[in-house]
């Protein structure tokens, strides 16, 4: 298998706006500036799908979805029908360029937090169109498998048993996009789960990645950010948790969705 790199246009960075770094100049944020924006494909309210405006990988579209006008905003912390509403756009939007057939993949994640590999702190995701490069080629089955801890047959939720990159990963699957709602719900505690109950707290950063499955389904899969163990660093080995691990991790996600969806329910 050809290992062919993705260019990054050093060039095309120059006066790209950044959160994280530090810097004694204060800068607007470019998503909360709204009347500025330009190359807008569609909106809905304050969910915003437009064109990238710096542009740094070579042989690409790259577009950028706003999520809210909430600058500090996550999807740990929108109300359950705006989660379910970004969810829902952005998917449509995925599959709106994944179906055009100009690229030869398109990719479809988010970063949140300093250690993310994101710029800005504003709640965005990025639908990326690659013309030559399969976004998927290092990425197989057995990555969206797992210990499962629900299943209701539109929508199965596991601990990762073959992460990608490690050591726990949460795969949240549509598997038939009968219940979208439900699938939203589930990576909205997935994201509260990560920030608060893993690591007792101790993880700020993570990566949320969709992946379109056989028969219309979809895995969104929650990646935890620290260091890059040097083991996938070098040899793009993942290492996984033992068995004991994750079973616990199954079981407290699990109770943590439970226990949210009861007080949902007594509201």
């Amino acid at each position: 298998m050809n290992n062919d790199p993705i260019v990054f246009q050093m060039e095309q960075a120059k006066g790209k706006p950044q959160s994280y770094r530090k810097t004694k100049q204060k800068k607007t944020c470019p998503f909360c500036d709204i009347d500025n924006l330009t190359d807008i494909y569609e909106q809905d309210g304050e969910i915003i799908w437009l064109k990238n405006k710096f542009p740094t990988l070579r042989d690409t579209l790259q577009t950028v979805l706003i999520e809210s006008s909430d600058h500090h905003g996550d999807i740990s912390t929108y109300s359950i029908e705006h989660n379910r509403k970004v969810i829902k756009f952005a998917l449509h939007v995925f599959e709106k360029m994944n179906n055009s057939q100009k690229f030869k993949s398109v990719v479809w994640y988010k970063n949140y937090g300093p250690n993310s590999g994101g710029s800005l702190i504003h709640p965005h995701m990025q639908i990326v169109g690659l013309e030559h490069e399969d976004g998927y080629k290092y990425i197989h089955p057995n990555n969206f498998e797992g210990e499962t801890l629900f299943d209701n047959g539109d929508v199965e939720v596991n601990i990762a048993q073959h992460p990608v990159q490690g050591y726990t990963e949460l795969n949240i699957n549509t598997l038939n996009k009968n219940n979208l709602d439900l699938w939203a719900d589930w990576i909205r505690s997935g994201a509260k789960y990560m920030l608060n109950v893993m690591y007792d707290g101790r993880c700020d950063s993570y990566n949320l990645f969709f992946y379109p499955r056989e028969q219309g389904g979809y895995c969104a899969k929650f990646i935890t950010r620290f260091n890059a163990p040097p083991y996938f660093v070098g040899y793009k080995l993942s290492q996984v948790n033992d068995e004991i691990t994750l079973d616990k991790e199954a079981h407290r996600f699990r109770k943590f969705f439970d226990e949210r969806s009861k007080l949902k329910n007594e509201k």
